[in-house]
């Protein structure tokens, strides 16, 4: 598909077929694995279906940190993807790297099993499990980064623009200069801004959906549910299945001046 980017009507097709296709896998481990309420129960399928990306996926890992002239070490790997690190390498040397591991990974695995290099993020933040951010090259021709950011607070929609805002700007800084006192600078000029009431309170706003009853008992509840609980408690009758919170922020100095 990236190979006919320019070719809109052919890309659609492709992305239809593709998405067909992953489609019918999910259902189908859906339906088997749906013991109580699937119409269509198999668990020695489903468990077989987990158990065959697994040992795949730890196989490729075992691969990757045991081949010493790669240079190479798994950091994280999840369900049908593996983050690389590859320290010390240029971005171009990255790129080859990622295309060797990927065409041993595909070689040791019957068809249609195929493990493909996706993208190198240079630099990156890894913060945990399905949270990350970097800057993200497809091929090592690219001369401009596209900022991509998976699971923080720039993409999130349960915290207001003003957070997505800020902490973006924050990781472009340092991704651009690594240099902790610029970013210093900025934040603390964001914050005097903040104090002094000269951002929009459009960015301290944010809306979420809510679904009482659905929470588990003892746990801390989002900031949506807990405004909702107290209308509840002032007017019974009203309950809100969607809110709007006014977030505002006191000034803190987290640097020392």
């Amino acid at each position: 598909m990236k190979r006919v980017k320019g070719n809109k009507g052919l890309f659609r097709m492709l992305d239809a077929r593709q998405l067909g296709l992953k489609l019918l896998a999910n259902v189908t481990y859906g339906y088997t694995s749906a013991s109580f309420s699937g119409r269509m129960p198999c668990v020695d399928i489903a468990d077989s279906i987990v158990q065959t990306g697994r040992d795949t996926l730890e196989k490729a890992i075992r691969l990757v940190n045991s081949t010493t002239k790669w240079g190479a070490e798994v950091v994280y790997g999840d369900t049908d993807s593996m983050f690389v690190l590859v320290k010390g390498a240029s971005r171009e040397r990255a790129f080859e790297v990622g295309q060797e591991i990927a065409d041993a990974v595909t070689a040791m695995n019957p068809p249609p099993v195929k493990l493909q290099l996706e993208k190198v993020y240079h630099p990156s933040i890894l913060v945990s499990k399905k949270r990350y951010v970097g800057y993200k090259y497809e091929s090592k021709h690219e001369t401009q980064p596209v900022f991509e950011a998976k699971g923080i607070e720039t993409v999130r929609r349960d915290s207001c623009p003003a957070v997505a805002k800020i902490l973006r700007k924050s990781v472009e800084i340092m991704f651009k200069t690594k240099d902790i006192s610029v970013l210093k600078d900025y934040l603390q000029k964001q914050w005097k801004k903040i104090h002094l009431g000269k951002v929009s309170l459009e960015d301290f706003v944010f809306r979420k959906e809510v679904k009482l009853g659905t929470y588990a008992v003892g746990k801390v509840i989002p900031p949506a549910a807990l405004v909702s609980t107290k209308m509840l408690h002032q007017d019974p009758r009203a309950e809100p299945t969607f809110v709007m919170i006014i977030t505002l922020f006191n000034y803190i100095n987290m640097f020392p001046m």
